[in-house]
């Protein structure tokens, strides 16, 4: 459990670049052999691309440093629950493991939402282990809102749309 925490520190570090850059703080980070091979962060906004999940991005980088796209034999920390596209992306990657920190109720893929990871897949299965510092995860996430919501003039009203 150190190994988890001390890899979604890391995927925690990569949020907060995104923060920093006006995007929703997610991060993540791909781990072959406990070392970092990949490193990712939501960029929606700054590509105008829906598909600009950290994940996803971290899954590109990936393959990219390992020259292969079958991510066999690693583990994918990321700070939010995956989403129904991220955790497709990760089926077809073949990564072996996930560890997420927040739970994500409007999208989330492992049970919040729907749970896709539990589902018998024909080609691979995904260890996967959630609400690794959570608190730390949903914090950020809290935290980004609050300010958007104050930035748009909604200090005590609904919260904003996430659009990532």
């Amino acid at each position: 459990m150190d190994r988890d925490f001390h890899f979604m520190r890391e995927a925690l570090k990569e949020a907060q670049k995104a923060k920093l850059a006006g995007e929703v703080p997610i991060g993540a980070v791909l781990v072959r052999e406990d070392r970092v091979v990949a490193r990712g962060h939501n960029q929606v906004e700054l590509l105008q691309d829906a598909t600009a999940h950290a994940e996803m991005l971290c899954i590109t980088a990936g393959a990219s440093a390992l020259g292969n796209w079958r991510l066999a034999k690693t583990t994918l920390y990321c700070t939010l629950e995956p989403c129904a596209m991220c955790a497709g992306a990760l089926f077809a990657a073949r990564v072996e493991r996930v560890v997420w920190g927040a739970p994500d109720s409007r999208v989330g893929a492992n049970g919040s939402w729907v749970d896709l990871f539990s589902q018998n897949h024909p080609i691979h299965t995904i260890e996967v282990v959630g609400r690794v510092l959570e608190e730390e995860a949903a914090e950020l996430m809290k935290d980004f809102f609050k300010h958007v919501r104050i930035r748009n003039g909604k200090k005590n009203g609904a919260a904003a749309q996430r659009d990532d």
